[in-house]
């Protein structure tokens, strides 16, 4: 009898467990793996119940089927939108008598609170009273559903820059923007119409010479300074490049875009642009873009180590940091900023502008093209913004690191913890502030620096907003079950007034998760089954129509 043969290494499988398996099946029938229980209480009979609501998270590296569902919508909005033919209709609703009743008990609190900061005291009470009703009468009236606030009580008036251009960028022609937003059309041979669109990559400038794997070819020279700002300062360089670009073409250009990272970790922009624009006029409004930020200067590194600003309780109206060895008050930022604004020789702490690079394609409606782009549009939108591209070698791992080190002392925002490192007080200070520990979205390292949204879309793109695009595929499919007569479980009541409250996981009557997974696999897996059915069964009127044929 032979000997058993003897192996290197020991490989061994161990069988799936219970909850891995059940979480696989969930992701295959589409269900949410972290479904977030909710009380709702019904407010005419007090009857409560659990339902499992998903949790909508946009990463499928923690919920796939949310992250898939999310960018699927997605891709429906940047399809309806880009080649729209008509212009969108958008209105504002009147006001119902719940709203109307808010608004005049806001007047009513409004008097009392000018009253009170008049006299010292309204109805008996002090303006700190008035002051904390009008807050909370603002909350309500948003919650009724109107948008946008009131400008009432004093304001700090709005810091002015000079809008003087630069000298090194190129000055651009201003047109009248006219509220036009769909695109030209063009006739062809036989009389035949079309109406192209235009799909757009801008990437920031080169900071250093890289490899095919992104990666610098001398670390060394790399300016990580300046592409970690860059990256910061991102999205307000594209705010810019927009409003730049409809006031040179001279109509409400709309778009819808997202931003990823490029291998050498810079972000850059995909943008689908309703109508077409010359390329030769692209060069010239990214020429000619660029976005300053006024803030004071980091280039002198004034506390670090264990020698840090303290917070005094003293220090001005509600504290501030103070000196540890003098106790002298680190200037406000308010201070700072006006120190720069009374400078005529004062420069921005930095400039940010795009690359030379651009790349623009003309997209015709309906086309493989178009479905192909759309799905390039879309396709990270599912990952964070570090996993777009997984570091392989050392090199690229040293990169990234390089990075997450620069920006960790970079100021992100006006109320980041790292000014107190440059001698200056963060807008809004508070205790605790420790710089190169700063919270803000920007400095984690799945981030690379970027702290906007990763998906960018006009106001009228397609004349609906993401959540009636969720509610024009829920109408379709009940509208669907209703034709081929299939009863909906659990039908909304129009009449029905509901609160709801986060149940927590010990609750009596909140089901473990596994349970809870199983039966939204069952209820997922009916709903399809009726779908099927209610797409595949021919309605009335498709009935009658074939045999008449």
């Amino acid at each position: 009898m032979a000997a058993p043969e003897e192996t290197s290494a020991l490989a061994k499988t161990l069988p799936p467990l219970a909850r891995g398996v059940l979480e696989q099946v969930a992701i295959d029938h589409g269900v949410c793996i972290r479904p977030v229980p909710m009380r709702r209480v019904d407010l005419h009979t007090g009857t409560s119940e659990v339902i499992n609501v998903p949790c909508g998270h946009t990463l499928a590296s923690v919920c796939p089927p949310c992250a898939e569902r999310k960018r699927k919508l997605r891709a429906v909005q940047c399809r309806q939108g880009w080649h729209l033919a008509e212009e969108p209709v958008i209105t504002r609703a009147d006001p119902d008598d719940e709203q109307r009743a808010w608004m005049e008990l806001r007047a009513q609190a409004q008097a009392a609170y000018d009253r009170a900061a008049q006299d010292g005291t309204a109805h008996g009470e002090p303006v700190e009273f008035w002051d904390g009703v009008l807050r909370e009468l603002d909350g309500e009236i948003e919650r009724s559903g109107v948008r946008g606030s009131l400008k009432t009580g004093e304001r700090k008036a709005r810091r002015i820059r000079s809008t003087r251009r630069r000298q090194d960028a190129p000055d651009l022609p201003r047109r009248p923007v006219d509220s036009r937003t769909v695109g030209k059309v063009y006739r062809g041979r036989g009389g035949k119409t079309f109406r192209p669109s235009l799909f757009l990559t801008l990437t920031l400038d080169s900071y250093g010479r890289v490899r095919s794997d992104g990666t610098p070819v001398d670390p060394d020279t790399y300016d990580y300074a300046r592409a970690a700002r860059d990256a910061l300062h991102f999205s307000k360089l594209v705010d810019r490049f927009v409003q730049n670009l409809r006031r040179f073409v001279g109509h409400d250009v709309q778009y819808f875009a997202t931003v990823e990272p490029q291998r050498r970790l810079a972000p850059h922009l995909h943008m689908a642009i309703r109508g077409t624009i010359s390329r030769a006029e692209l060069r010239q409004v990214v020429a000619a873009t660029y976005h300053q930020v006024w803030w004071p200067s980091t280039d002198r590194v004034v506390y670090s180590g264990e020698r840090l600003p303290v917070w005094d309780d003293a220090a001005g109206e509600d504290g501030g940091y103070v000196d540890p060895a003098t106790g002298e008050v680190l200037p406000t930022w308010d201070d700072a900023l006006d120190a720069i604004g009374l400078d005529d020789d004062a420069e921005p702490l930095h400039v940010v502008r795009f690359g030379r690079q651009i790349d623009a394609q003309g997209v015709m409606a309906d086309s493989p093209q178009s479905r192909k782009l759309i799905g390039y549009l879309t396709k990270y939108l599912v990952k964070g913004v570090a996993e777009c591209h997984t570091a392989e070698t050392s090199s690229q791992r040293e990169h990234a690191d390089r990075m997450a080190e620069t920006l960790r002392f970079e100021p992100c925002s006006p109320t980041c913890a790292n000014w107190l490192r440059y001698g200056v007080q963060p807008k809004s200070p508070r205790p605790g502030l420790t710089p190169g520990f700063c919270k803000g979205k920007a400095h984690r390292r799945e981030h690379l620096g970027y702290g906007g949204r990763r998906v960018l879309v006009s106001r009228k793109w397609s004349g609906k907003t993401l959540a009636d695009h969720k509610a024009d595929r829920k109408a379709w499919a009940l509208a669907r079950l209703a034709e081929a007569g299939i009863p909906v479980a659990n039908p909304a009541d129009p009449d029905a007034a509901h609160v709801w409250e986060r149940a927590g996981p010990g609750d009596p009557d909140v089901r473990p998760i596994e349970q809870r997974l199983l039966l939204l696999i069952n209820e997922r897996a009916e709903r399809r089954r009726q779908l099927d059915a209610a797409t595949q069964t021919p309605t009335p009127e498709l009935s009658a129509t074939r045999q008449a044929a």
